[in-house]
């Protein structure tokens, strides 16, 4: 997060993760493998002295993540109306303006995220047309670790606009007049407008 008084130090506990996880998943000797889990056992007491969570409860969580460590991946949506205005949700935790987007589920698309995020939080049906981007979020900007974010530009279908218990207000807005934009969006959601002016053009 932006406002993370020690961004550096949760990228420093998230590749000491990274490096415990792979360990522990690819160690066949019993040696290494004790290091490895020492050390997912340090990150977890880091993890919890820098975020004020209880350390066998940050230990959990980490082992329960079988399987190569990989960054999280969330999936988002860029709505255009005829007027060039893009869809935003105003955000209930904070109050500031983005993107209808999620973290990617199992056996789910970061293009089916997109869809899924835009009808909970908005209540409009979209379907993805093209892709704008993918983004990296380094860990500390939202959260402990590593993010993949990948934006669509999405076109609507259906459904009316409501708010979720994630939002507090959905509108469309021209870009230069957003109060307060949600961290990096604006970027991206210029990047979208640009995408969709390219597919009028057309």
């Amino acid at each position: 997060m932006s406002d993370d008084p020690q961004p550096s130090a949760l990228a420093f506990l998230d590749e000491l993760r990274v490096i415990a996880q792979n360990g522990l998943e690819y160690a066949e000797n019993p040696y290494d493998r004790e290091r490895y889990d020492r050390l997912l056992t340090l990150t977890s007491e880091g993890y919890g002295d820098l975020l004020d969570l209880p350390t066998e409860s940050v230990r959990e969580r980490l082992a329960a993540d079988v399987g190569h460590a990989t960054a999280k991946v969330g999936g988002g949506a860029a709505v255009f109306d005829d007027a060039g205005r893009v869809l935003l949700v105003e955000r209930a935790d904070d109050g500031t303006w983005g993107l209808p987007c999620g973290y990617v589920e199992p056996n789910e698309s970061p293009a089916e995220t997109a869809v899924r995020e835009t009808r909970e939080e908005t209540g409009l049906d979209v379907e993805s047309v093209e892709l704008v981007d993918v983004y990296h979020r380094p860990p500390g900007h939202l959260g402990p670790h590593s993010l993949v974010s990948v934006r669509y530009l999405c076109e609507r279908r259906g459904g009316e606009l409501t708010t979720s218990h994630e939002t507090t207000d959905v509108q469309y807005w021209h870009l230069d007049e957003v109060p307060v934009w949600h961290k990096d969006h604006e970027a991206a959601a210029r990047d979208a407008e640009a995408v969709w002016r390219d597919r009028r053009e057309t």
